[in-house]
């Protein structure tokens, strides 16, 4: 059974560049390689991740999560594969083949993953055959920002004259000579 080297590059604030290679069976399945990625890089695994099948310009493409998130069978968009019952092998469809791994979804931790050789024979489990660079610790990474627009202690009060939008205070009596006299149109 042929092996797949992966070069694994952690894409980061730093100005080092980051990345493992790892050698995989093709036959193992995405939630072998995801599990083989996170021990490599030292994080913890207890975050939703997905990998992503990519191209040359890594444009993101079919999903694979970690757990089945499917909960409408008429999406419009195809649902996403489940890591543990999706092959390697059946999404290679270039011999340079690419794959996004998006890593804790509130910290936003990018692993882009590229095929760049064949092995003759596969390990039995997946290797790291090479790294480079100190991997960050998985909690230097700020989260994003659940709150966009700050606490609720820093938004302004309503001025007297606007109402809780925002909007000004109007007078909006009318009388009937507000009203346009609609019998003069002709239908």
């Amino acid at each position: 059974m042929p092996g797949l080297k992966f070069r694994v590059l952690l894409d980061s604030d730093k100005n080092e560049e980051v990345f493992r290679d790892i050698i995989i069976s093709n036959e193992a399945d995405f939630e072998t390689f995801y599990h083989a990625i996170i021990a490599a890089f030292g994080f913890s695994g207890d975050q939703m991740a997905s990998f992503y099948v990519s191209n040359e310009s890594w444009d993101k493409g079919h999903e694979l999560s970690l757990l089945d998130m499917s909960y409408d069978d008429d999406a419009i968009d195809e649902p996403a594969s489940v890591m543990k019952q999706a092959r390697i092998q059946d999404f290679l469809s270039e011999p340079d083949q690419r794959f996004i791994l998006v890593y804790d979804f509130m910290r936003m931790w990018i692993f882009l993953i590229e095929l760049i050789a064949y092995e003759k024979e596969a390990p039995e489990l997946p290797v790291m055959a090479l790294a480079i660079g100190t991997a960050p610790q998985e909690s230097t990474k700020s989260m994003l920002d659940e709150n966009l627009f700050g606490p609720e202690s820093q938004l302004a009060e309503p001025d007297e004259d606007e109402d809780e939008f925002g909007f000004q205070d109007f007078d909006d009596d009318y009388s009937d000579d507000d009203l346009n006299d609609y019998s003069e149109y002709e239908y």
